[in-house]
């Protein structure tokens, strides 16, 4: 049989048992704070300003497969105040977030389509602190192409697997509902600081995953995802410094798996006005995966800011990695565009 051949089938059929009787874990994005509807529905409307469109991409293992594991997600959300003239300035956000994810050597697709809600409470008269709350009800569809697969009966012996397969497979399409909901504290430390807390709660519906759902068991729904999100803002010096410290920590937990992001960028501002900027950050990933701790990853990031449009790229080098010559990693790219700009609101995490 050809290595690469062989390769593949094993791939897929690690793939066809992991789908079939163990929890699927969500896909991470590096750049959390890049995509916040996925992140945390209280992020929906948190920013300064009245609409923000923002996309991210996601490209993994490039190095190992032709076809590359690939993510991307894009959203768009709104910010509205229920009342005018108000001491109190509360704020209503509504947003809508479409994201794939494609296992590309299976053309195995998760896609959804979410539509976010989340209501943002002024704790006091100066409206430099509030407490959010969201919730988020999407739409997900399950597709697997059946003849991306290879089966052992399928091999003729000499020229590959040109046969056909009796293996009883069930339908290949599917779609489920899935709900989310979070919360998140933002708060104005003096006039040149900030911090963000947060909690979310994934698929706390636990949705039914299995592509066989006539004969459904334990092990065959979607577990539910608690992470809880930090990030904070601030300067470096006196009035007069151009840069900025942004620690940022992710810790996530699905299962028995267990997932922290944790480090910090830094911010220069440029400019006379400083409205725009050069972020460079780097961060750890460490892991735990059944009660068995080790360092995933190590990031490295680097941003631009150009009045209201924030581009950043990053990548992941995976220390656990399939071959260690060949150090896979990811690559993941972002953008996004902040519409009628407001400068004296709560600020919002990025990156």
């Amino acid at each position: 049989m050809h290595h690469k051949t062989f390769r593949l089938f094993l791939l897929a059929l690690s793939f066809w048992t992991v789908s079939q009787g163990i929890f699927a874990q969500d896909k991470q994005f590096t750049q959390f704070y890049a995509s916040p509807l996925t992140l945390n529905p209280a992020l929906t409307g948190a920013f300064e300003g009245r609409y923000r469109v923002s996309s991210i991409y996601r490209d993994q293992w490039g190095s190992v497969l032709d076809e590359p594991f690939q993510s991307y997600a894009v959203a768009g959300d709104f910010r509205f105040t229920p009342r005018k003239k108000r001491v109190v300035e509360d704020a209503i956000g509504l947003g809508l977030v479409f994201d794939n994810d494609r296992i590309g050597v299976l053309d195995f697709n998760t896609t959804q389509i979410g539509l976010s809600l989340a209501y943002h409470k002024s704790l006091n008269a100066d409206n430099d602190q509030y407490l959010s709350a969201g919730l988020q009800a999407g739409i997900t569809q399950r597709n697997l192409n059946y003849a991306s697969l290879r089966f052992h009966d399928q091999f003729d012996g000499v020229n590959g697997y040109t046969g056909a397969t009796q293996e009883d497979l069930p339908g290949n399409n599917f779609a489920y509902l899935d709900l989310s909901l979070g919360i998140n504290y933002t708060a104005k430390l003096g006039k040149r600081s900030n911090l963000f807390a947060g909690v979310s709660y994934h698929h706390f519906n636990q949705p039914v995953i299995a592509f066989d759902r006539t004969e459904l068991v334990t092990g065959e729904r979607l577990l539910p995802r608690y992470s809880a999100q930090f990030a904070a803002n601030m300067p470096i010096g006196s009035r007069s410094t151009r840069v900025s410290f942004l620690p940022r920590v992710l810790v996530s937990s699905q299962g028995t798996h267990l997932q922290t992001n944790a480090g910090t960028n830094f911010r220069f501002a440029l400019g006379e006005f400083r409205t725009s900027a050069f972020h460079l950050g780097s961060w750890l990933r460490p892991v735990r995966s059944e009660q068995r701790f080790n360092l995933d990853a190590a990031v490295v990031l680097v941003g631009f800011e150009l009045n209201n449009v924030l581009f950043g790229m990053s990548y992941d080098l995976n220390l656990q990695a399939l071959n260690a010559r060949q150090r896979q990693g990811a690559f993941e790219i972002s953008i996004a565009y902040l519409g009628s700009f407001e400068s004296e609101g709560i600020a919002c995490p990025k990156f």
